[in-house]
């Protein structure tokens, strides 16, 4: 009898090891899972669709940044201007809608520029990390001062409003289904079309070895430039929900997203040092630090002590999912 349950237990952990191996956000899910039950428990409301719009209204910006952040993690490489160039955009789609009006055709001209100015800040970033082959983490670091820099000189103090029109959309509903839910969908779209490209795959090749992807004859520099262009326009994406939610302009609305895009790659379950992770798993690591934020709130934390709790939740629920995907990979 011990001789049959031994080989099935060791097919159980085999099958358990390899679904954590194919879905490394496992862990990350189920941390999730239990953050909106204790949500759900503490503030009921909380769970109920009112309450999930609001979430997903309020931390869809931090999602497009995670998802951002990860496709320069998977070569290997890391931005820390990601929210500089979130604040960036912010200012210049704000500006362009006050300086020529709010009607629909500037709103998506605007919208335009602000996806072009994204995608020239990740040209940026490529340029002087993968092409000039400066420490990814000191060059942007630098050029984060530089984008904070430009957007304090096209907007030196917070407060210019967006027009009606674009923060009303955003929070707004159509056919009775609030819009950031078409959002989250196009989102999702996005996301399956993208992973399904060769970048993808390139760029976590590149993460697994430099060397090893260059002399099997993959264009290593261009593959990591692709990765800080994407980076750029998801955050310029992401500058775009930020506007909607806080509906004005703030050449420093995306100083803290950085850390915590950073945090939501890792509580998803992708390595910094490249070659391995989802950005499902970053997702997730988003909505994590969003349900963490409101549990903390929920539970009656005092003001001066939210940042300690918020910042020793984090810890925890890092180390969890590493302990937990380590085990069951091991």
């Amino acid at each position: 009898m011990a001789s049959i349950e031994a080989p099935a237990r060791s097919r159980s952990s085999s099958a358990v090891k390899r679904a954590f191996e194919r879905y490394p956000f496992l862990p990350a899910l189920i941390i999730l899972l239990v953050l909106i039950a204790l949500n759900g428990w503490f503030q009921p409301r909380s769970v109920s669709l009112i309450g999930m719009t609001g979430q997903i209204k309020t931390y869809l910006a931090l999602m497009l940044l995670a998802v951002a952040q990860t496709y320069v993690i998977y070569a290997g490489d890391i931005d820390l201007s990601a929210g500089a160039i979130v604040s960036l955009v912010n200012v210049v789609i704000v500006g362009v809608m006050a300086q020529w009006g709010g009607d629909g055709v500037t709103i998506f001209v605007a919208l335009a520029i602000g996806l072009a100015t994204g995608l020239a800040c990740g040209i940026v970033n490529g340029l002087v990390v993968a092409a000039l082959r400066l420490q990814a983490i000191v060059a942007t670091f630098a050029t984060s001062i530089f984008f904070t820099g430009l957007a304090l000189y096209i907007q030196p103090v917070a407060g210019t409003p967006a027009p009606t029109a674009f923060w009303r959309t955003y929070g707004g509903r159509i056919l009775e289904i609030p819009f950031v839910f078409y959002m989250a969908v196009l989102f999702a779209i996005l996301l399956v079309v993208l992973v399904r490209t060769r970048l993808s795959l390139r760029l976590l090749a590149v993460g697994d070895g430099q060397q090893e992807a260059f002399q099997s004859g993959l264009p290593v520099t261009r593959i990591r430039m692709g990765g800080y262009a994407l980076c750029g326009v998801f955050a310029a994406l992401a500058a775009f929900c930020i506007t909607g939610d806080t509906a004005s302009g703030d050449p420093l609305v995306g100083g803290k997203m950085t850390l915590f895009s950073i945090a939501a790659v890792v509580l998803g379950g992708s390595a910094l040092s490249g070659g391995y992770g989802t950005v499902v798993g970053s997702v997730i690591g988003a909505l994590i630090i969003g349900f963490i934020n409101s549990l903390v709130f929920f539970v009656g934390t005092p003001s001066e002590w939210q940042n300690l709790v918020q910042g020793a939740a984090i810890l925890l629920a890092l180390m969890t999912g590493v302990l937990v995907g380590r085990r069951a990979r091991a």
